[in-house]
């Protein structure tokens, strides 16, 4: 079995060495047709960082310590203020939620409390989100809530799987102009400083390749395993 797995691997090396092709690596061209965009299996996940900061239309609840009837639940609306109780409209569109809180707290404060406790509790967001989708450990939707590199959002899907291809990670896009495009990276050579890392965008699309020969000579291995203990595999086929 050892050696016809040798040879296996050795066939598969030079088939992919053979089918190989020269790609510029961090330029973005067209990108295929829909018809050959790989198929995407997603799940909702992510947190939103801390430096995140309100934006038009996230739904926000606004608490004071004690003080029930001041509770609100309010969207900010797209100047980026809320109406609150007593202190009217408050600007917290481009604030944090510790920079919201200690403003609202000092509305208060001016006239109608004394050291008033706000607290703001997020209820629906809206930012950007990205797509991570291949051989990476955790697969899905990651929301884009501060300024993020290829390599930090790899890192956020839990780094590349087992046979995943380092070399041929890509990044499809659609650009100003509503034309869709895509390119692909070399991530060792990000990580050795020979080529920038890219900056990703609200809505991209990011596909790590799996590596042909490593895949097919992982279902090589199995099959054989399986041939080994199967005295009937023969027939099976």
């Amino acid at each position: 079995m050892t050696a016809v797995v040798l040879v296996s691997g050795a066939c598969l090396a030079q088939g992919s060495a053979g089918s190989g092709s020269t790609r510029d690596t961090g330029v973005f061209r067209p990108a295929p047709s829909e018809a050959n965009t790989p198929s995407l299996t997603v799940a909702p996940g992510g947190t939103i960082g801390r430096d995140y900061r309100f934006r038009p239309n996230d739904l926000i609840e606004v608490e004071v310590f004690e003080m029930e009837n001041l509770k609100r639940t309010v969207r900010i609306n797209a100047l980026g203020m809320v109406s609150l109780p007593l202190i009217g409209g408050v600007q917290v569109g481009g604030l944090t939620s510790t920079q919201a809180e200690a403003l609202i707290a000092s509305r208060y404060s001016e006239k109608y409390l004394q050291n008033p406790n706000v607290s703001i509790f997020v209820k629906e967001l809206n930012v950007d989100r990205i797509t991570v989708e291949g051989a990476v450990v955790r697969p899905g939707v990651i929301p884009l809530t501060e300024r993020m590199t290829l390599l930090r959002v790899l890192a956020q899907a839990g780094g590349f799987g087992p046979i995943a291809n380092t070399s041929e990670v890509m990044i499809f896009r659609v650009n100003d102009k509503n034309v869709r495009q895509f390119a692909v990276f070399d991530v060792e050579d990000i990580r050795a400083g020979k080529t920038d890392d890219p900056v990703i965008m609200g809505d991209d699309l990011i596909v790590v390749q799996r590596d042909r020969t490593r895949a097919l000579l992982k279902d090589s291995i199995f099959r054989d395993i399986v041939d080994s203990v199967n005295p009937f595999s023969f027939f099976a086929r």
